[in-house]
């Protein structure tokens, strides 16, 4: 009787085995037919490689150039000025959320706002346009006042602009001294770090308020460092944002 049992359940096994390779073959002609109407347009591509679509700015700050792309064209590269060692350009991704037109002074003609969280940025002309190709802004990127009318028809609202700063990152080459009241990226890069070490909640929006300083005040504490509320090389160093060389 065991024996018969056995024997069952050996030749169940067997059909189930039979009935799963007699389907293989139709199982893998779908897989290949899927994968043939799977073949990307170069639009599809570049979305899923989180390329955005339509026209978008990449800045490059240590190059003083801005590039204008559509997807991974490269449609035209003009040559910028950036903000000074006091007053620097925001790194990171933006779009553009508010454009303006028209004599604009010390702007040029031209003016296209980016949805910075800690100031009042934007790509702009200049009634300066020897400081092209130079560190000397408030923060805004300059152009010259052609350059400008001329991107300024080639984007919209929700263009995306990327700011790149140098190999660092939110930090461009630099660690610049912290403390409260301050706004810039390295604020907002401090305050990702602070995140995910679990001092800080919420978003990272490059504004040292009380709640950063607080972040702060206990991080060096926890890790026997001077008591405090501002940012410097220790801090920095203690939390891991360190420049390689």
């Amino acid at each position: 009787m065991k024996q018969r049992r056995v024997l069952r359940r050996v030749l169940c096994l067997l059909m189930l085995l039979a009935a799963a390779l007699s389907v293989l073959p139709f199982l893998c002609a779908a897989a290949l037919e899927t994968a043939e109407k799977e073949t990307l347009s170069p639009a599809e591509a570049a979305r899923r490689a989180n390329v955005p679509e339509g026209s978008w700015i990449w800045i490059d700050l240590p190059q003083k150039t801005l590039t204008l792309y559509q997807g991974t064209t490269v449609l035209r590269r003009y040559p910028i000025a950036s903000g000074a060692w006091e007053t620097p350009s925001p790194i990171g991704t933006f779009y553009i959320t508010h454009r303006f037109s028209g004599e604009l002074g010390g702007f040029g003609t031209r003016f296209l706002g980016l949805n910075v969280p800690w100031g009042q940025f934007g790509i702009h002309g200049t009634n300066r346009p020897g400081s092209i190709g130079s560190n000397a802004s408030h923060g805004c990127i300059r152009m010259f006042v052609r350059d400008s009318e001329e991107l300024y028809g080639k984007v919209g609202n929700w263009s995306k602009v990327v700011i790149q700063g140098g190999p660092y990152g939110q930090l461009d080459s630099s660690l610049r001294a912290l403390r409260p009241g301050d706004r810039s990226s390295h604020v907002a890069a401090v305050q990702r770090r602070l995140i995910s070490l679990g001092y800080l909640y919420g978003n990272a929006d490059g504004i040292y308020g009380s709640g950063t300083a607080d972040a702060v005040r206990r991080v060096r504490k926890a890790l026997g460092l001077r008591a405090g509320d501002d940012v410097d090389a220790a801090f920095y160093r203690a939390i891991g944002l360190i420049l390689f060389e």
